[in-house]
């Protein structure tokens, strides 16, 4: 899109607002004032098809993110990435691949990195080099300008889904194992709380969102997120998201205070969209107060890692590592543990924190229950884990 049609279009969009308006229009740009501000900039093509067109393409450059909004419109679109002029790339579930889309130039790409950071409230220039928001229809925005980022800018979208899909879905999908979807519903009906884990990308939100889309309907779930990602069918679910600070560096709302904040509003489950830090201990204490049946999402290249993992989240923030491994073995019973095989998403392990000596590091033992070729060496230990829980 040619940058001095936009400047124009704006400019008069700006003017149709009038004096007493244009100050303080903050809401995106109509279709139709656009049409309008097309034809008085004389911008506007003779046949009535081509303004339409035009004006559509005008949209996604002032109120969406450009020659990038039709991908994101894609509902098989998982991520899109621009690697600086060298191109665009998505993901549909199977790996990222190249899309035909590009821009002019890097300065292109910064200006519209710029203009989404500045309309989600963030600063973005070569003082404050990268972002992280959310945009409002969901979708989760990162930007990192040059000279931090060498041949860019580098910029990083994660679509936001409102659907959730059933396990038979995934199952369908080949993200699981019917034996492993009849397993985890008997996880969430014995209220285990449990840790979706594995690296980025590979489906820990989509899969969390799907089991708690299996909470029964009475029960009261509160979720806890950085960014606003989780959505599963359920009708009692309220979601609490953390608010980064403002260009003073002021309000910001961090994940562990809201954490504190769900314990008080009367929730049967608590759940973490992602541990990354404080919120750890708040977790595992809330966890330890009666709330059975939370969850949350981590990092993690392997399930025997979490220990580890969540050592290294926890420690720095003062937590000593004997009262996490003991909050640990008493609130986190279950370890799901996702990973990209040939590009696709898939369950790879189903595992048991327990206090018993494994080798590893952290001291803390992590066994295997199931994989996606049958049970494993704790299968026992938790089908016992889960008759006692009446599931």
């Amino acid at each position: 899109m040619n940058l001095e049609l936009i400047n124009r279009v704006r400019r008069q969009l700006v003017a149709q607002a009038g004096p007493g308006r244009s100050r303080g229009r903050r809401g995106p740009a109509a279709k139709a004032d656009i049409v309008t501000a097309l034809c008085a900039a004389g911008a506007a093509p003779p046949d009535q098809p081509g303004l339409l067109e035009l004006s559509a393409a005008l949209s996604d450059d002032l109120n969406g993110a450009g020659p990038l909004q039709p991908l994101l419109d894609d509902t098989t679109v998982t991520d899109v990435v621009v690697n600086g002029t060298d191109g665009v790339w998505v993901d549909r579930g199977e790996g990222l691949q190249a899309a035909a889309v590009g821009f002019g130039d890097a300065e292109a790409i910064r200006s519209l990195a710029c203009r989404l950071a500045a309309a989600a409230g963030r600063r973005l220039d070569a003082g404050n080099p990268y972002a992280d928001v959310r945009l409002p229809d969901g979708t989760r925005f990162h930007a990192i300008l040059p000279p931090i980022a060498v041949g860019g800018p580098y910029l990083s979208f994660r679509t936001h889904r409102t659907k959730a899909f059933t396990l038979s879905q995934l199952v369908e999908a080949d993200t699981l194992t019917a034996d492993m979807a009849e397993l985890l519903l008997r996880v969430v009906t014995a209220r285990l709380p449990h840790v979706i884990t594995g690296g980025t990308g590979t489906g820990k939100t989509t899969l969390l969102s799907s089991l708690l889309s299996t909470v029964p309907a009475n029960e009261r779930i509160v979720i806890v997120e950085d960014a606003a990602e989780l959505a599963p069918h359920h009708p009692h679910l309220l979601t609490l998201e953390a608010r980064p600070a403002n260009i003073e560096g002021a309000g910001a709302v961090d994940l562990a205070a809201l954490v504190r904040q769900a314990l008080r509003m009367r929730p049967d489950r608590i759940v973490i969209g992602e541990c990354r830090g404080a919120e750890v201990s708040e977790l595992l204490a809330a966890l330890n107060t009666g709330h059975d049946g939370g969850a949350g999402t981590l990092h993690c290249n392997a399930a025997a890692d979490v220990p580890a993992r969540l050592e290294a989240l926890a420690l720095p923030h003062g937590m000593p590592r004997a009262g996490l491994h003991a909050q640990l073995v008493a609130a986190l019973r279950v370890i799901i543990h996702l990973r990209r095989c040939g590009g696709r998403r898939r369950v790879a392990e189903i595992a048991l924190i327990d206090s018993g000596e494994s080798g590893h590091s952290s001291g803390l033992g992590v066994a295997t229950a199931w994989t996606r070729h049958g049970p494993g060496p704790a299968a026992g230990a938790l089908e016992r884990l889960l008759r006692e829980r009446g599931a």
